[in-house]
């Protein structure tokens, strides 16, 4: 039946449940969504679209994917909801028609050292199914073959009551395949003892050069009052024993005044403390001692397989397990095909399904035992998708938020080929994007906007891509830009000599990358472009590195205390009001004491989920009232933290709150494309291109010859391009040499020189395919960027 006749005279058998295919939001508040209302027809691609900062996420993961989350976490028992993460209702009036929603996001992947992308996919675990079955020698269950489970070992007796009989069992053994000496991890780390004290001071001179060990505090008293050794001599005297004691002994009880403690030797002791945690978790400080007194080599027993003797020497052929992991996804897959093995043939198909949907996807250069902590944010996105690529679920909403970062335009249309068939299993796909590749194939566009942070938040269109084209918003009006390419490139100051680089997939690649210009090194996804650039561009003195790693912070990090720019603001309200500039701290003084100068009140409700809930005395501003009595430029501490990057700017720049040093922060921030910013927006809600861009930001001060960024183009609109064009053209004009690792035409485009990596990805790749100006890559069109780059500039 037509939809026409549906709506003009309802059939009288016509199911009510069929009706439902709209997603309707009514009322949405969140963040700087001013009451914004729409209609997202279900099993249909719907694109959001808009500059940065324009509500785009605040729409689709804040208000619809969350209050998707919090309804079903609600159908859990209220015991297991108190393990679940606290989700408050948004701030919406209606939301109707939702489904399930999964999300997709550009998060990294956890850093957990035993963490692969075999592991983080279900491919490892039916390959240790398979190698249990297949494998000769026979050695074990699958869990003989998983580098995360030990092998252990017990005796004893347990008894066993049957009636008036006793049984005693007296071994259990359970075979794993964790290598025993690197515990699963592939390298063992080695301390160098230089980097824990200074052999020619003794304790009490402060030897100890290990961050927070001190002799002022308790472990001066644990380590005076032990006995074990002489705190005022100098510990290159020390005997055999008085060093073992110092730096090895195992745990033992000792009393110091009067006080039950215990004693250990300062090797596991900062073991325990330090070096056992996320090296990215850590403060700045500690993680330069880490990175100081650590060596990580790959581990002598397994040779970095992570795998036990046993597990390495059951093979299927010639290969073992360990040799398949390492194998590249799409040479595993063509092995996989090549097991004619009637037994476990389900087992087959499923595996071989799983490693083409890598392949698909554009990810069949990596490997299973990759490190998952490894990946860039659009590979973690990628490996998310296999998981979903093959589920059975249909009628459920997927949200992606930037599929296609990191991508080269050729994996671009594959990408998109993926985004529509979840569509036609019959699911709801929304996606935040700003590629014109990507919007073009939508269903449905949502334009936000029409400018970022308080000017945003207004739905500026809604409709089809042809009425986008059209239509006269932001998005339209740049929808069919083409960056032209340059009437004249500049000439090169120098040139960076590369010679014989083998990093990962490179193969011997010689290269000259010219210093004084802007370079742009390009290439398909896993060619060998962050390779080659940061193998050979050490990142040492004059090299400033940017690349789109998280920006490690608590709720109480924004973009202020990030980028230094509180510092001078704090003085400026202390020299204003003549009081000190702790005050104006919600981190010390000046916090509100309800809330500790966060903002909100987190109440634990013990067996149900927590609640989030604005703090009652501050009013969410973090600060002591008194505090926002004292007045710059006529406002107080919490209202300057409310205001956007752009209006700040204006403030510090002239008048009474005239602050030079905080004003060239401002400039900075607001030259990367952040000016919609509130200087107060905690870390934790920024995308992953605000993230980049932020801390660009902060490096642009640093005095580097050489920059190094790595797609800053991300999470960019097409009218934001403009701006960072123009960023990269003023800091080659000041002297700087910029190298940008890009898949953005517009950025080839603008180039002085192009290094083209390829021709494919993983094996296929690691080779120079091209060298030269932007305008003889098109005229030679022997590659494929050169194919995309001649299409996009129409020539």
């Amino acid at each position: 039946m037509s939809k026409a006749t549906r709506k003009d005279t309802p059939s009288p058998g016509l199911p009510a449940a069929d009706s439902h295919d709209l997603i309707r939001v009514l009322g949405a508040r969140e963040n700087n969504l001013k009451d914004v209302s729409v209609e997202i027809p279900k099993r249909r691609l719907t694109v959001f679209t808009g500059v940065s900062g324009s509500g785009k996420s605040s729409l689709v993961f804040d208000t619809i994917a969350a209050e998707s989350q919090r309804l079903i976490n609600e159908t859990y028992s209220a015991f297991v909801q108190g393990f679940m993460p606290t989700l408050a209702r948004p701030e919406v009036d209606v939301l109707d028609g939702l489904t399930t929603a999964i999300i997709v996001d550009q998060q990294r992947m956890g850093a957990d050292p035993r963490s692969t992308v075999g592991t983080a996919t279900d491919a490892n675990a039916m390959l240790r199914i398979l190698f249990s079955r297949l494998g000769q020698p026979h050695i074990g269950p699958p869990s003989a073959y998983a580098f995360n489970v030990p092998s252990v070992r017990a005796s004893g007796a347990i008894t066993v009551e049957r009636g008036a009989r006793k049984a005693v069992k007296a071994t259990f053994n359970r075979t794993g395949g964790m290598c025993p000496r690197c515990e699963g991890r592939g390298s063992v780390s080695d301390i160098d003892l230089t980097q824990l004290y200074d052999d020619t001071k003794s304790l009490d001179e402060g030897a100890l050069t290990v961050p927070g060990y001190s002799m002022d505090g308790w472990y001066g008293r644990i380590f005076r009052g032990s006995g074990f050794f002489d705190p005022a001599k100098p510990i290159r005297k020390y005997t055999k024993r008085e060093l073992h004691d110092l730096l090895h002994k195992e745990p033992t009880k000792i009393k110091v005044d009067g006080i039950n403690l215990t004693y250990e030797g300062l090797i596991p002791k900062i073991q325990k403390s330090i070096l056992s945690k996320d090296i990215d978790a850590l403060q700045p400080h500690v993680r330069a001692f880490v990175e100081r007194a650590t060596t990580f080599a790959t581990c002598p027993e397994c040779e970095g397989t992570r795998l036990a003797e046993g597990a390495r020497s059951s093979r299927i052929g010639r290969v073992s397990i360990a040799d398949a992991c390492a194998m590249q996804i799409s040479d595993l897959a063509a092995w996989v095909r090549g097991l004619d093995e009637p037994s476990v043939a389900p087992l087959l198909a499923k595996l071989g399904h799983t490693l083409d949907s890598f392949v698909e996807i554009g990810l069949g250069y990596l490997s299973l035992d990759r490190p998952s902590g490894t990946l860039s944010g659009g590979e973690a996105q990628r490996v998310k998708m296999v998981r979903h690529l093959g589920s059975p679920l249909t009628d459920v909403t997927y949200v992606f938020d930037e599929p296609t970062i990191g991508l080269h335009p050729h994996d671009i249309q594959r990408m998109n080929g993926l985004l529509l068939r979840l569509r036609d299993k019959g699911n709801t796909v929304l996606v935040v994007e700003h590629k014109p590749e990507t919007i073009a194939i939508a269903d449905h566009v949502v334009d936000l906007g029409p400018g970022a942070g308080t000017a945003g938040g207004t739905v500026c269109f809604e409709g089809t891509v042809e009425g986008l084209r059209t239509g006269d918003t932001l998005t339209g009006r740049h929808f069919g830009d083409r960056a032209s390419l340059k009437e004249a490139v500049r000439k090169p100051t120098g040139a960076l000599e590369v010679r014989g680089a083998t990093t990962h997939n490179l193969r011997g690649v010689d290269v000259d990358i010219p210093l004084g210009v802007l370079t742009v090194v390009t290439g398909v996804a896993g060619s060998g472009k962050s390779s080659l650039v940061h193998g050979s561009v050490p990142a040492g003195a004059g090299v400033v590195s940017v690349d789109q790693g998280a920006i490690r912070g608590s709720r109480r990090s924004n973009p202020a205390t990030y980028t230094g720019l509180l510092d001078p603001i704090r003085k400026a309200f202390a020299t204003a009001n003549g009081v000190k500039p702790a005050l104006f701290s919600a981190n010390s003084e000046g916090a509100c004491p309800t809330c500790n100068g966060i903002g909100v009140v987190y109440t634990d409700l013990a067996m149900m989920a927590g609640v989030a809930s604005t703090c009652e005395e501050c009013e969410g501003r973090r600060y002591q009232a008194s505090v926002l009595e004292y007045r710059l430029g006529g406002r107080d501490i919490s209202e300057v933290l409310a205001m956007p990057v752009a209006e700040a700017e204006q403030f510090f720049g002239a008048g009474e709150a005239r602050t030079p040093a905080a004003h060239r922060i401002l400039e900075r921030l607001a030259d990367v494309g952040l000016g919609y910013l509130s200087l107060g927006q905690p870390l934790t809600t920024l995308s992953g291109g605000e993230r980049q861009r932020l801390r660009l930001a902060t490096h642009m001060a640093e005095k580097g010859g050489i920059y190094v960024l790595d797609e800053p183009t991300a999470g960019l609109h097409l009218a934001d391009v403009e701006h960072l064009l123009g960023l990269l053209d003023r800091l080659v004009d000041s002297g700087k040499s910029v190298i940008v690792i890009e898949h953005h035409q517009a950025v080839m485009a603008h180039a002085d020189w192009i290094i083209d990596l390829g021709p494919g990805a993983g094996h296929d790749g690691g080779r120079i395919v091209f060298e030269g100006t932007p305008a003889d890559l098109v005229a030679d069109r022997s590659t494929l960027t050169g194919e995309h780059l001649a299409a996009y500039v129409g020539a």
